[in-house]
């Protein structure tokens, strides 16, 4: 059950922590919002590190279908039920920036890109009033969406939203891209070291304990998908969804194009050019069977070649967050909650935090905020989702709401970035 971008040749994993040592910033994960992170630190002069349990890449984004679209199933048509247009306008800036600076990444590190339309699709005719919300909400954000009324695809559809000129990619060619980026600029990563507990000494650094012994810094960034170390109830804030793929090679050239759809249960699929040839990339919610059964129905001769499980977390008001784990505390920031988009939330997370951290603001600030009155909203969903978890935090929500703390640790952060 390993994904066909684990099972590509990767370079020498680096070495686990050695004790005793001390940086600035100390972010645990090497996920594509982790090791951005060190990077935009190192390009700011701040003495950064990367510590990751297994390998980078190993988990989400190593188990990604690869797509990075502006156009992402109905996440447009339920972030503007919740929020206003400004903040699904400022929602999809973030991801257009985050795209355009892993295109531009890509390019100068020479990792291939492919482009190609992007749709949501109605499985059914309810999913059509999904569609037709979706087409309404996208272009109220500003993008060129369209309506397609038949797809050139085997199985029943009901019309369809298009986007063009949407990514494709292999992210752990990013992830091996960013690594060697940052040994050449002397960011230490240490590999196979995984953070078993966290304490503050002398009121001063915290100091992260782990499997291989302590490593001490001013800012600790929790950049794991889920947030470990949770102090300040994030966790009950985000729902963990499963899903599951497969890679097929099919006699006949897969349909172009990147679908998915605005039902469920959730099926997307796209081509996959790659050194095998064409191949045809399913992804579906449920069981990894269902993803074989459900292919082979409407293709039937597809091979199956790897099949492998993911999970990610949607956040309770369906939003991300990139910021601090508590109000005021800039100390211990944490990014979570991509709902299935990571890439481009990746890179606009990471210049969130590195904005909190030097004090020069994103202009996503707001959208990806870990606190903020909309939180409140958030909450009855959040005890949907959790239950008993999401009540026992929930005092502790509003109290941290209602008295922020200060923190002058952020400022000394950037006063030594700028000097």
């Amino acid at each position: 059950m390993t994904s066909i971008w684990l099972k590509t040749p990767r370079p020498q994993a680096r070495p686990p922590l050695r004790p005793g040592l001390r940086f600035d910033v100390v972010v645990v994960g090497g996920g594509l919002t982790g090791l951005i992170t060190a990077l935009l630190l190192a390009e700011q002069g701040v003495a950064a590190a990367v510590v990751e349990a297994r390998r980078s890449g190993a988990v989400t984004a190593g188990n990604t279908t690869g797509t990075v679209s502006l156009l992402q199933g109905t996440r447009a048509s339920a972030i503007a039920r919740r929020h206003p247009v400004r903040t699904l306008h400022d929602y999809t800036d973030a991801h257009r920036a985050g795209q355009l600076w892993l295109a531009g990444y890509c390019a100068e590190h020479g990792i291939d890109i492919h482009r190609e339309a992007a749709y949501t699709y109605a499985q059914t005719e309810d999913g059509a009033r999904a569609v037709r919300a979706e087409l309404a909400a996208t272009r109220k954000a500003g993008l060129a969406t369209e309506f397609v009324e038949k797809l050139d695809l085997p199985f029943p559809q009901y019309g369809a939203v298009r986007l063009a000129d949407q990514i494709q990619l292999d992210a752990v060619e990013v992830i091996d891209a960013l690594t060697a980026d940052l040994d050449a600029r002397g960011v230490a990563i240490f590999e196979n070291t995984r953070v078993e507990g966290m304490r503050s000494r002398d009121g001063d650094d915290h100091v992260l304990r782990t499997d291989h012994g302590d490593v001490a810094a001013d800012i600790v960034v929790l950049a794991t998908g889920t947030p470990i170390l949770d102090r300040g109830g994030l966790l009950p804030r985000v729902h963990a969804r499963r899903s599951y793929a497969a890679v097929f090679r099919t006699p006949r050239r897969p349909p172009r194009g990147m679908y998915l759809s605005a039902d469920e249960p959730m099926r997307s699929l796209r081509r996959m050019p790659c050194a095998q040839g064409d191949l045809l990339l399913v992804g579906a919610g449920g069981y990894g069977e269902d993803v074989v059964s459900w292919t082979r129905t409407w293709f039937p001769e597809a091979e199956p070649l790897y099949r492998w499980p993911a999970q990610d977390y949607r956040p309770s008001g369906e939003l991300p967050y990139a910021g601090p784990i508590l109000p005021g505390h800039d100390r211990i920031l944490v990014a979570t909650g991509y709902a299935k988009w990571g890439p481009a939330n990746a890179v606009a997370a990471a210049h969130t935090l590195v904005g909190r951290m030097t004090g020069i603001p994103s202009p996503w600030q707001s959208v990806f905020g870990t606190w903020s009155p909309r939180e409140l909203a958030a909450l009855p969903t959040a005890v949907r989702d959790n239950g008993e978890v999401a009540l026992r935090f929930s005092k502790g929500w509003l109290s941290a709401l209602a008295a922020p703390i200060a923190d002058t640790h952020a400022r000394r952060l950037a006063a030594t970035a700028a000097g």
